[in-house]
This record gives C-alpha cells, structure tokens and sequence, in this order.
C-alpha cells in the first residue's frame, strides 16, 4: 500500500474533491436554466444545448483521457483537468452570450474528461488491500451520487443570493483548492510498461462515442425514425464498430476489448448503465413534478431532494461491504429491483399526492437501489483491471454512466415530451393571445416548469378559473406521461436484473486480481477470459 493510512484517506479525500467538482457542474447548472434563458433572451433548444454541450465533450473524451492517464500519469492529467474546468468556468461567468455559455460548456466536459477516469484510476493504485480498497471506492460511489442530487439544491440557494453568473464562478475556488491538494497528497500513479500510441483508437474513440451521444440527446427534437437521427447513430455505430475491431487487432490497444468477455467487468457496467439510465431519467422527471407540479422554488426542490443524495451516501459503503460477504451478484440484483420498486412508485405520484407518504419513500427506495449497485459494481469492473490499464477500464466505467443517463433523459424525456405536447398543445392554442403571445404558448407547450411564469402573470379576476384549469391540465397531463415513463424505466431495471442474475456468477470473487496485476486463468499464461482461477502470488 501507498503511504500511511492517514496519507492514504488523505489523499481519497482529495480526490472526491476533484470528483464532486466534476459531477456537480454536470447538474447545477440546470437549475440556472431559466435565468440564463431571461437573461440572455433565448429559446428552450438553446438552454438545452448549456446542458448538452457538456454532456456531449465528457462522454466523448473519458476513454482518450483515461488512456492517455495510463501513459503519461493520472496526477497530471487530472491537474490539467482541473485547471482547465477553472479556466473555462471563469469564461462561462463572464459570457456574454448564448454561444459564449455553450462554447464555455463544451469546453469545460474536456476538462472535466481529464479529471473524472483518473480519480477512480487513482484510488485502486493508492488502496491495494482489498477492504480498504472497497471502503474507498464506495466513498467515491457515494460522492457521485451524492453531487449529482445535491446539484439542485446548491444550484438554488445560489440563484436565492445571486445571479446565474455564480454556477460558473463556484467552480474557481474549488478548483484552485484541488489543484493544490492534489500536488501535495495526492501521489502520481501510471502504467509501469506501455505499448505505442494509439492514435487510430483514439480518432474513432472520440468519432464514435460524440456522434452516438449527439444522436441519443437530438433524437426527441428530430424524431428517434428521422434520417439525421438514423444516420447519426449509423455513423456513430459504424465508427464503434470499426475501434472494436482495430483494438482486437493492435498490438498496444487503447482498450483491451477481451476485458468484457469477463462477465464480472462487463456485467456490472451494464447494471451501472441501466443504473443511470434510471437515475438520470428519475431526476428529469422529478424535477418537473418539484418545480412545475408542487410549483416549488429552486432551492425548495433541492431541499425536498435531499433524502435522495442522503441515501445514497449511506447505501454505497453499505452495499460494497455486504457484496464481499453474500457476493457481488445477489447485491447488484437486489439493488436494481429496489430501484425498479422506486421508479413505479414514483409512477404512481398524482397532483394531490402527499410528501411524506407518497414522493419520499420512492425517492428513498429508488436512491438506495441506485447505491447498492454502484458500489458493487464498480468494484468488480475496476477488480477486474491490471493496474496498468485502470485509467482505461476506469473511463469505461465512467462512459457507461453517461451513455447510460443521456438514454435515460432523452427516452423518458421523450415519452413524457410525447404525450404532454399532444394532449396540452390544443388546450394552450384556445388560449386567447390577450392572456398568452405566441412565446409564451411555445414555451408552455414545451414544459410543465412554465407553470410558474403562468401563475406569476397578473390578469383580471373573471380569467382566474380559467388559469387554473389551464394549470392543472399542464399538471395532471405531464404526470400521465411520466407515469408511462416510469413503468418503461421499470421495466429496464427489471430485465438488467434478470439478466445479471442469470449469469453474473454467484460465488464471491476471490482475492482480487487487481492487487498483483493478474487477469485470471493460469498465472503463466494469463486469459482475462477465466474468472476463478486464483490470482498469481508475489
């Protein structure tokens, strides 16, 4: 092991640090929103991109960045990274316009690519005992999924005190902070042997993976049948296709693809994709019924969402120590039918539903299914890794994620988008333009969270009665869809926890691979295809 155990946790700490910087400004920036949109007169598509635009550098990038950590060192890459999401974020602040504030985005998901593979790359070579090991990459699990819930709740209290300016300028101090943690605890790590570049991996890595994801997030604009949704994702899958082939067949691979024939690291990231596919797709429509339906502030929402981000920081060390006792299998499968149990019940929220009674127990339910798998799983596909390519199956790990909740946002959005634009679009339309213009109707027509501008308007008293159907129609229609959107999320859930079920095996791993650098199979002649012969002695 590296250092003294106060260096060690030292350093764990830092690097949760770097990690929730990076997955906050993935999700604080969507309660700016509106503001940004006021201020900077634009319309729903543009305000969307602020989201996307990020979304689609970070996804693209993490396999490169976490590749080329492997090579040249996790430590400064992550610096880099760093510095770079402080620089791009002090530009976003001071943007002037909407393509100043997408271009500031997109900039700062390369950045933020640098810094996310290598915090997990970092911890499995700080942790090589296999318990404290676990404990960290359980505090890392938990840190992700805590930032993520957190993002409203800090985004509101921001926007109570200040301009949308100050999700951008957030990022400054604690970037500075991390920078400087980092050079001081963190110790660099990189792979002891590496081949030659890969810069053919790396061209169709970082083709493939953006086009694929720019198709997923435009599909509910264009339509999931339309040709540029089709030929995107035709491209996308064609340039995939092409890097799988050139890793099998490269001598020095960006991505050694034998690695998923292991059932214990492909599975898992199919539990985690399926996994945020649910969280991600949970957290837009929760958002929607926070904000649109209960007509809570930003910072109400954030609060009323916190249970979420609590059970999730208590589920993930839980789970990933009970997964060394029972197996890895049987907790993975367990947390993805809690996380179903919490999707239907979320769909089963009306507009009169109670706190207490009804939201809370399916935010708690789905929040702890979600952290049961995380840990888990990420365990196993990182135990699963030699140490010179955990940068790489660190990036893998992490892409799923991604992959996994741009799916969730664009299919359920989708659905609800679906189902609320047909039914609410004729009842905006007799609308008289006296009480809404044609801006206003295009933007209720395009979300529940209008509600509260509708509400805020001031009209005669004999229109009120009108408003108010206006209102709960907008209300009862989105949650309608959501709960058609719910039972598809369900369903995923479901069949990701059959299939893991069936055949991720059931026998706790044995003493990891990952402590001496070993694939599995026969210690002289190593078969990353071989799960349970045990791992090589030093």
């Amino acid at each position: 092991m590296i250092g003294s155990p106060a260096r060690r946790y030292a350093a764990l700490a830092v690097i949760c640090l770097a990690e929730l910087l990076v997955v906050l400004d993935n999700t604080i920036v969507n309660v700016a929103l509106p503001s940004i949109g006021v201020d900077l007169r634009t319309n729903v598509s543009g305000l969307q991109w602020v989201v996307d635009a990020y979304t689609l550098t970070f996804a693209g990038l993490l396999l490169m960045c976490g590749y080329l950590g492997d090579r040249y060192g996790r430590r400064r890459i992550m610096a880099v990274g760093l510095a770079g999401v402080a620089v791009m974020s002090v530009a976003g602040a001071n943007a002037e316009s909407l393509g100043q504030v997408i271009a500031a985005r997109a900039a700062m998901g390369v950045f933020a690519a640098a810094v996310f593979p290598a915090t997990l790359a970092l911890i499995i070579n700080i942790f090589t005992d296999r318990r404290e090991r676990s404990l960290a990459i359980a505090a890392w699990t938990a840190m992700a999924g805590f930032a993520i819930a957190i993002g409203p709740m800090t985004g509101g209290w921001l926007l109570e005190h200040f301009s949308w300016h100050s999700v951008f300028w957030i990022n400054v101090p604690v970037a500075v902070v991390a920078i400087v943690a980092v050079a001081v605890l963190v110790p660099e790590s990189k792979a002891a042997t590496v081949g030659r570049l890969d810069p053919v991996g790396i061209a169709l890595s970082i083709t493939g993976i953006p086009v694929l994801v720019w198709a997923i997030i435009e599909a509910p604009r264009y339509g999931w049948t339309s040709p540029a949704t089709l030929v995107a994702m035709g491209v996308g899958a064609a340039a995939l296709a092409g890097f799988i082939r050139w890793e099998l067949h490269t001598a020095a691979p960006l991505l050694d693809m034998r690695l998923f024939r292991n059932r214990r690291f492909s599975l898992p990231a199919l539990a985690i994709a399926v996994g945020y596919f649910s969280m991600f797709g949970f957290l837009f429509l929760i958002t929607q019924y926070f904000q649109g339906v209960r007509e809570y502030t930003p910072l109400e929402f954030g609060i009323a969402s916190l249970p979420f981000a609590v059970s999730v920081a208590v589920g993930a060390p839980v789970a990933t120590l009970l997964a060394q006792r029972i197996g890895t299998t049987a907790v993975i499968t367990f947390g993805l039918l809690l996380t179903g149990v919490g999707l239907y019940l979320g769909g089963l929220v009306d507009v009169d539903s109670n706190y207490l009674t009804d939201v809370l127990p399916s935010m708690v339910s789905m929040a702890l299914g979600l952290a049961i798998v995380q840990g888990p799983a990420t365990e196993s596909i990182m135990s699963s890794l030699p140490l010179d390519e955990a940068g790489a199956g660190s990036a893998v790990n992490d892409t799923t994620r991604e992959i996994g909740g741009t799916l969730g946002v664009a299919v359920l959005g989708s659905i609800v988008a679906s189902y609320y634009v047909s039914t609410v679009s004729p009842v905006i339309d007799r609308v008289p333009v006296s009480f809404m213009n044609d801006d206003e109707k295009s933007f209720a027509k395009a979300t529940v969270l209008s509600v509260l501008e509708i509400r805020k308007r001031e009209i005669p008293a004999l229109l009120e009665p009108q408003r108010e159907q206006l209102i709960t129609a907008m209300k009862t229609t989105v949650l309608h869809g959501s709960h058609t959107a719910s039972l598809v999320a369900t369903g995923a859930v479901v069949v990701c926890a059959v299939i893991v079920a069936l055949f991720l095996p059931w026998a706790p791993d044995r003493e990891n691979s990952v402590l001496f650098g070993w694939r599995g199979g026969d210690p002289a002649n190593p078969d990353p295809t071989d799960e349970h012969a045990p791992a090589e002695l030093p």
